[in-house]
């Protein structure tokens, strides 16, 4: 169980300040806000390894995780929230582009996706953007929804996305074990990548 070894490793605010490529890693993105610090505390077992926010745009930086010495978890900064000022949204865009584009151990990537508001244009252009990387799209905040919203909403993804598409829940706990299993699948046989 790597996911539960999790340590911080290090901030990167440009690609000079990434780790060098080492084990697979597997990279969290999603709109600012929608739950991703959530996703990664509940998926390693602790409360306060990524630091969540109330506050919209707070990751700035792609945040690395250690998982012990064999895996990498990643954060990356949240996108999408309109009062951040246009040359910071255009930082962060080169920031996550070059990370996605030229990392050669990127194992796979979870879109959190807020499941009341799931594939906005940002994400759907994220998810262009990605093209051949593994893909597992994480409908956060389930909890929110009744049994028969979230039967709705997770067939609806599924027949958009060619994509592991997973109902979350960090407050329940929903999905959280079962996402872990995939993810460590994952890590365990990552699909070769050729980059730029």
């Amino acid at each position: 169980m790597a996911f539960l070894q999790a340590q911080f490793l290090v901030s990167s605010a440009g690609p000079a300040g990434m780790p060098p490529p080492g084990p697979p890693e597997l990279a969290f993105a999603g709109r600012s806000n929608v739950g991703k610090s959530s996703a990664i505390n509940a998926l390693t077992g602790r409360k306060r390894l990524a630091f969540t926010s109330k506050t919209p745009g707070r990751t700035q930086t792609i945040n690395f995780f250690d998982l012990g010495g064999s895996a990498r978890l990643v954060d990356l900064p949240g996108y999408g929230y309109a009062k951040v000022p246009q040359a910071l949204r255009e930082q962060w865009r080169t920031l996550v582009g070059s990370y996605v584009s030229s990392r050669s151990t990127l194992a796979g990537v979870v879109l959190v996706m807020d499941a009341r508001h799931p594939l906005t244009p940002l994400d759907v252009q994220l998810i262009e953007f990605l093209g051949d990387v593994r893909l597992l799209a994480l409908l956060s905040k389930a909890d929110k929804l009744t049994r028969a919203q979230q039967a709705k909403t997770l067939a609806a993804v599924n027949a958009s996305l060619q994509a592991e598409v997973r109902l979350f829940s960090s407050l329940t706990r929903q999905g959280v074990d079962e996402c872990r299993d995939l993810l460590e699948r994952w890590l365990d046989a990552p699909a070769p990548r050729q980059v730029a």
